[in-house]
């Protein structure tokens, strides 16, 4: 029996990278997609709860078992896939290629990534893949190539349960890039800002803005791989428990 794989993104259902993907996948199984309807960037793990959520079909021009587009988000596409469309839980669910980096802080942000984190939750092989291009025509030839070869790994060798894995590809051709790299996340923050500006109303309002700033010197960084041309391969996982802090709270006066 062929593998099956669930293909999603926060991109939206027609965008490039997922078509990428979704190409990149069919040698590896058998394929389902369903991805939002619409762009779902900087969604997070958000849930859909207090609204309606619905799925349509779609028809894509790659041979896959189905497609559809959904009103939801990119975790409400990843759970409506394992228990309402698909006939038993996928074997690997994949979600990307995003336009744009996920890299250090910026998975806490990423409905790309929160999608393959909602996997790793349902103990299923998961990653997120993200290009480092924003342009519109951005060529994703060399990023489906390295996710053929990590999904490749994940059916055969498996991901441990718990962990999904944040992969970031450099801008480029495939033989541009110098290797894969297993990396750990960097210390790193937005300096937020926000605009002020006006409606055609007068009216203000505000429009988010900020810097992104590396605070991480370490060589074994995604940022650091990402720097010198090699894809990032972070493992995350969905314990949030920091546990070395256990031992200090355990002293104050509770």
């Amino acid at each position: 029996m062929k593998p099956l794989i669930l293909v999603t993104n926060d991109d939206g259902v027609f965008a490039n990278g997922i078509l990428a993907l979704t190409k990149a996948m069919l040698p590896l199984g058998d394929i389902v997609v369903v991805a939002p309807d619409k762009p779902q960037s900087g969604m997070g793990h958000a849930v859909t709860i207090n609204n309606l959520l619905r799925l349509y079909p779609v028809k894509y021009d790659i041979p896959v078992m189905a497609a559809y587009s959904c009103s939801g988000t990119p975790v409400d596409c990843v759970k409506l896939a394992i228990y309402k469309v698909m006939h038993r839980k996928p074997d690997l669910i994949v979600s990307g290629i995003n336009h744009g980096s996920n890299s250090s802080i910026n998975v806490i942000y990423s409905g790309t990534m929160s999608a393959a984190v909602e996997g790793a939750v349902e103990s299923i092989p998961s990653i997120g893949f993200s290009l480092l291009d924003h342009s519109a025509e951005a060529d994703f030839d060399a990023a489906g190539r390295v996710a053929n070869i990590l999904a490749k790994n994940a059916l055969q060798h498996g991901i441990p349960e718990g962990v999904c894995l944040n992969v970031n590809i450099p801008k480029g051709q495939f033989n541009d890039i110098h290797g894969i790299k297993i990396c750990r996340q960097a210390k790193a923050l937005w300096e937020d800002n926000f605009d002020v500006r006006k409606d055609p109303a007068g009216k203000e309002y505000y429009w988010l803005t900020g810097e992104f700033k590396n605070l991480d010197e370490g060589d074994d960084t995604d940022e650091a791989a990402l720097a010198n041309n090699f894809v990032s391969v972070v493992p995350v996982q969905c314990d949030l428990t920091a546990y070395h802090a256990i031992q200090h709270l355990q002293h104050w006066k509770l």
